[in-house]
């Protein structure tokens, strides 16, 4: 997959954002800044209504049509605001020169408008592969005929037809997972629970004809409607993998654009991705989850960590072309169901590690620039903007890693003739201070390099050799760069 040259993204979003119905209008009137600090993308949340209306993140998808503009779920506006304010968003970022990246929800839909009878078996809710039932019959709210859109778009009704499970009998509240005969669930899903088909909701049966080609068509109807620029794709472990090297090779056709595209593969184990990528012919990027687990763990050590190891068994480390590297993000945030939250004091350490080195594509997460709600009251964003200064001036040349301690680790980049000044070296501790004699080119003979995130620190000059000895405090990290 290409990236812009030291391109950054943000997740624009958390989940306990606000229900004022305002992020669209504050991505718009946000964008141009945040361009000039060098965000070149932003993964916006889902923007159809959700069963909730407007009180729903967007992840319990109803419509996927209705981006704000029809009355349905008591509500016209989605909790981010307005079709038209979108749109208008969108339009904003791409003046500023920044890509707009959809989270797409294509395994479930919840809220349905009218009941149906269903006869199905049930399953195990710890291995979905053991039946524990004979057939019985269920009520299900599975019909989605969207009267308050009356067709605009798209006439397509979804009913029990396109799904292969529910988890409520809405005849008796009964929870359970309940598979609807005549389906199967698919075999090309994540082995997770003998099989991580059933998410929630009513799931969607990817082995349906009619439901490819409705999803084809609303994947053309979006990229036209709304002009976005790729794709983070929500729960990848659920989706029959067949379905989306199609979907995607369709959009990219349709759109003559890369599209870039991200999937959410959860998993902290490399070998998972790497088989997923493999499987799914490197159509996308992923995640690099291994890699948010090693800081969450390294935040939580107390110094016992081996900081050397820290990217083994990343994706950043095996396959940085198609690793998309992240601190924290909405699922783990404080409260959430992946909750495993990076320590505050370990931010900048982390931050450093995504933004000030080449391999992976780095997302920053809204709650760490801007900061969460009561739960949480950290904001990172004063070394984020130091960081996405230095990525986007000085992070260029030839790498060396000096990964050769258990507490005290660093890198540098030499630079290079086409960006005037451009370098850097950093260097971390997990535990007591620290220094290393690191080398950056002998070019730099005789410049002075401050740490920019900590100004007052005594400067560096480095020697004929092309080498300086670079400090850090403890439990904290320095980059160094030429002022």
């Amino acid at each position: 997959m290409k990236k812009n040259v030291n391109g950054a993204m943000m997740q624009y979003f958390e989940w306990y954002l606000p229900k004022d119905c305002g992020l669209w209008n504050k991505v718009k009137n946000e964008a141009a800044e945040l361009a000039e600090k060098g965000i070149t993308a932003l993964w916006l949340p889902p923007a159809y209504k959700g069963y909730k209306g407007n009180d729903e993140v967007g992840y319990a998808v109803y419509d996927l049509f209705d981006l704000g503009e029809f009355d349905q779920k008591d509500t016209v506006l989605t909790k981010y605001g307005s079709k038209d304010e979108y749109l208008a968003a969108i339009r904003a970022c791409h003046e500023a020169g920044i890509q707009v990246y959809a989270d797409i929800v294509l395994n479930h839909k919840i809220g349905g408008d009218e009941y149906e009878t269903v006869k199905v078996v049930e399953y195990d809710w710890n291995d979905r592969t053991v039946q524990i039932s004979g057939e019985k019959t269920i009520r299900a709210l599975s019909k989605f005929n969207f009267p308050g859109r009356s067709g605009t778009y798209n006439s397509f009704i979804w009913d029990k037809t396109h799904f292969s499970g529910s988890d409520t009998n809405e005849r008796n509240k009964q929870k359970g997972i309940y598979q609807f005969c005549g389906s199967s669930w698919s075999q090309n899903v994540d082995d997770e629970n003998g099989n991580y088909d059933y998410l929630l909701g009513l799931n969607i049966n990817f082995s349906h004809p009619d439901v490819v080609s409705h999803l084809l068509d609303w994947g053309e109807w979006y990229l036209s409607f709304t002009g976005v620029d790729g794709f983070r794709l929500d729960a990848l472990k659920h989706i029959d993998r067949n379905f989306f090297p199609a979907w995607l090779t369709e959009m990219r056709s349709i759109s003559g654009k890369e599209l870039f595209t991200v999937g959410e593969y959860w998993k902290g184990d490399v070998s998972k991705l790497k088989a997923y990528l493999e499987d799914v012919g490197g159509c996308m990027s992923l995640f690099d989850v291994p890699l948010h687990y090693a800081f969450q763990n390294i935040s939580n050590s107390c110094g016992l960590y081996d900081l050397s190891q820290i990217l083994n068994g990343t994706l950043t480390a095996v396959d940085p072309l198609h690793s998309v590297t992240f601190v924290d993000n909405h699922d783990t945030q404080p409260g959430q169901a992946l909750e495993s939250c990076v320590q505050e004091w370990f931010l900048p350490h982390a931050y450093s590690i995504i933004l000030l080195r080449p391999q992976g594509y780095p997302c920053i997460f809204y709650g760490d620039y801007y900061g969460l709600d009561a739960r949480d009251g950290r904001n990172c964003q004063k070394p984020i903007d130091v960081m996405l200064k230095m990525r986007k001036t000085k992070l260029y040349g030839k790498q060396h890693d000096y990964f050769d301690d258990y507490d005290v680790i660093g890198w540098t980049l030499e630079g290079d003739k086409a960006h005037k000044d451009s370098g850097l070296a950093v260097i971390m501790s997990d535990k007591e201070a620290g220094e290393k004699n690191m080398f950056v080119g002998t070019q730099h003979a005789g410049e002075v390099w401050t740490d920019q995130l900590s100004p007052e620190r005594e400067p560096v000059t480095i020697n004929d050799d092309g080498m300086a000895v670079f400090r850090c405090d403890g439990g904290s990290v320095s980059c160094y760069s030429k002022k």
